[in-house]
């Protein structure tokens, strides 16, 4: 970055579907930063543009109807706006849906924000028959604005022209601007005013007539600054309020911040007046509503909505096994190597078992990921996705959840093979923080991909003739479970009203591969980073937990003893000496006594001797030392249940893709029947989220508190089901 260039701040603002984020991509190209906002999961999402003697630094601020702080996202928008003072504001609006999306643009000229006007998709504008007289808004709105096309980069030159050119205008900060609320509500404005400009109440931060707004709108963040501020004069303001809410309500039979937002869309049409002319002879229905007819019908709208959900499951495991074979080959040759190139030791154990091991089947999940990233993707740049949030919300709603938690069950393993981290992180969007909270506590119930192998191995051990039904019904057992405890949260400890459903159903569109493109990385790239490197401490931890305390020195002596008798004995004996369980199994004498040692190294390690301390307890689900050992590594991370079930049956390193071995071992045990496998796989299928979906609820849930309590309930709840079922399958099995 060239530092002798003058930097200008842009905040890019705007309504969800609007546009915004397709015009950020179009101007900042592959130079962005996505992070965090300090202290709060809203993404943050940053670029910037080098023009001759200029560097424009963009900030893609959350999609927001309105700068009331409702949510998290319109909080962070304002608070941008107010304490970070870009240089200027660039509102995005949908062109053909000029009245709903101006009421943030007015919000925006009140606080005093130097404001520059995209219209975007101008196109759609143009084929709906709607003329706009660009000159005449702005010379109404008294702010520059812009006809822009985001989908094909139209307007861009021009919209980096204007902020060029408005950026050397001495005079870019206007007076914030002033709209008549009616006679009920001026005087009292004008009163508290008055009130909070001789006192300063605020004003180093807020305009004075906004603070007034803000608390006519019981806006609980300025409420509560105030009162911090100076009690007394929040009192007064405050009792301001109250007054004419009364009388509000006595004469209108509405309050205030109605009586504000009527007045604003009052304020909006008279600028609207002669700015937007139809075509009235044009009476053609929209392509999008023919289209609703039949995506959104109450009976043909879920059963096509199913349809697509299984394609993107079939494409995602027919286009993704191949880069998923080569990943896994790829850290199966990696640590082959490492194996033959360095000597055995506790070191080469760390870094070809504990790291390799452990990190690559991680990132072999990747492709299937991007797969189901773009999938998403697309169905939510083309407007698809927001028609499924619509037709389940009704559903979602009788379980205390919300339409748009549609999303996270879907990515973390809805369709199975998702991953419950990226889906927690989906529910950012929704907007009532305790229907955000149900849906994060919920999400990790799904079949993630993680899970998927010990399901596929069970399956085909225990219920060879319907594979294809009991993974059908596992994944209908995550859903059903994930709803009924929704609704026993949010009629408990998650109590409160629900949030009403309001989503603009955007027109359907055709998404660019360029935007897909960099939906698709970025959430890549956030599970590669957060997944990768936490699972990478993970790993390191696992291993030493199977590795230490090692075997006295005595056992390590007989059986270095046995591994030389077996050298010493003649080829021909070793059928003789063939021992062990697995009868029928094809392994030499010396893989028996390697694996003896394993077996007895894992049991006298810290966790065999974890698995054996739990067993009293598991016992009543039907799990002996072993399944405790591996799900205890699953909760680190749940691709380790199969390898270190392998470890643990004394079979070494298992291959996920080809768990014949361990199958046949499972199999010919005495102790393992469909009873054990039905309960195991409930048991896997909702117990305690892994450990990067549980540094993930801490984070968007702001609290460990609630991390820890999905760890607690959720392996309570999964022990307790296992059990009953095992039981009662014990009576009539």
């Amino acid at each position: 970055m060239d530092s002798t260039k003058k930097t200008i701040t842009i905040a890019l603002s705007g309504n969800p579907n609007a546009g915004k984020t397709t015009l950020f991509n179009i101007l900042t190209g592959s130079r962005q930063h996505v992070g965090n906002y300090p202290g709060i999961t809203v993404e943050k999402k940053e670029g910037f543009v080098e023009t001759s003697g200029h560097m424009l630094h963009f900030v893609d601020l959350p999609g927001t109807y309105s700068l009331t702080a409702y949510s998290q996202e319109e909080l962070v928008a304002r608070n941008y706006m107010i304490q970070e003072g870009p240089d200027l504001v660039v509102d995005v609006v949908n062109a053909s849906s000029l009245e709903r999306n101006l009421y943030l643009a007015v919000q925006i000229l009140e606080l005093g924000a130097p404001l520059i006007l995209a219209l975007n998709m101008m196109d759609e504008v143009r084929k709906k028959g709607i003329t706009l007289n660009t000159e005449l808004l702005e010379q109404r709105m008294d702010c520059r604005v812009v006809e822009t096309v985001a989908r094909q980069g139209k307007g861009k030159q021009e919209l980096i022209d204007t902020i060029i050119e408005m950026s050397e205008q001495t005079e870019a900060f206007k007076s914030p601007l002033k709209i008549s609320y009616g006679p009920d509500l001026d005087p009292v404005i004008e009163e508290m005013t008055a009130i909070i400009e001789s006192s300063s109440f605020l004003t180093d931060t807020y305009p004075a007539r906004w603070i007034a707004l803000k608390y006519l709108e019981m806006d609980e963040e300025i409420l509560a600054e105030g009162r911090k501020k100076s009690k007394d004069i929040s009192e007064k303001i405050e009792q301001a309020v109250h007054d004419v809410a009364d009388h509000c309500l006595k004469t209108l039979k509405t309050y205030p911040e109605a009586v504000i937002a009527d007045y604003r869309y009052g304020f909006i049409s008279s600028l609207l007046k002669d700015v937007v002319s139809r075509d009235e002879q044009r009476q053609r229905i929209e392509m999008s509503d023919h289209m609703d007819k039949f995506l959104t019908h109450r009976l043909l709208g879920p059963l096509f909505m199913v349809f697509v959900l299984y394609m993107v499951y079939t494409l995602t495991f027919l286009v993704g096994d191949v880069p998923l074979g080569l990943i896994e080959d790829f850290f199966g040759w990696l640590g082959n190597n490492v194996r033959a190139v360095m000597p055995d030791g506790l070191l080469q154990s760390l870094i070809a078992s504990g790291i390799i091991d452990g990190v690559g089947a991680v990132l072999s999940f990747v492709p299937l990921l991007m797969i189901i990233f773009f999938c998403i993707a697309f169905l939510e740049d083309s407007g698809y996705m927001a028609r499924v949030a619509y037709m389940l919300d009704r559903v979602f709603r009788y379980f205390g959840l919300h339409g748009c938690s549609i999303m996270p069950f879907i990515v973390s393993g809805g369709i199975a093979g998702g991953c419950a981290v990226p889906g927690i992180m989906a529910a950012r969007t929704l907007r009532s923080p305790r229907e955000k909270l149900a849906t994060i506590l919920t999400a990790p119930f799904m079949t993630c991909g993680a899970k998927l192998p010990v399901f596929l191995l069970l399956a085909a051990i225990f219920f060879p003739a319907n594979q294809a039904l009991a993974l059908f019904l596992i994944t209908v057992l995550a859903w059903a479970s994930a709803l009924l405890v929704s609704k026993l949260l949010r009629s408990t400890i998650i109590r409160g009203p629900a949030t009403p459903f309001v989503m603009e159903l955007p027109p359907y569109r055709l998404p660019t591969m360029r935007g897909l493109l960099i939906h698709t990385w970025e959430r890549t790239w956030q599970y590669i980073k957060k997944a990768g490197t936490i699972i990478l401490a993970i790993s390191i931890i696992i291993w030493a937990a199977m590795t230490f305390p090692q075997l006295p020195e005595e056992r390590l002596a007989y059986y270095e003893s046995l591994s030389m008798k077996v050298e010493s004995i003649d080829q021909g004996f070793e059928d003789d000496l063939y021992i062990g369980p697995g009868a029928g199994h094809e392994i030499s004498f010396e893989e028996q006594v390697e694996f003896s040692l394993a077996e007895e190294q894992l049991a006298y390690s810290y966790a065999g001797r974890i698995g054996t301390f739990l067993e009293p307890v598991t016992k009543w689900a039907g799990f002996d030392w072993r399944i405790n050992i591996s799900l205890v590594g699953g909760f680190a991370a749940k691709e380790v249940i199969i390898s270190t079930l392998g470890t643990a049956y004394s079979l070494g390193a298992v291959d996920e893709d080809d768990p014949s071995s361990l199958a046949g071992r499972i199999e010919q045990d005495p102790d393992w029947d469909a009873k054990r496998a039905i309960s195991l796989i409930i048991f896997v299928l909702l117990y305690a989220p892994c450990f990067v979906a549980v540094v993930a609820i801490a984070r968007e849930s702001g609290s460990w508190k609630w991390a820890c309590f999905a760890m607690v309930f959720n392996t309570v709840f999964a022990f307790a089901f296992s059990t009953v079922v095992y039981q009662t399958l014990k009576v009539f099995i």
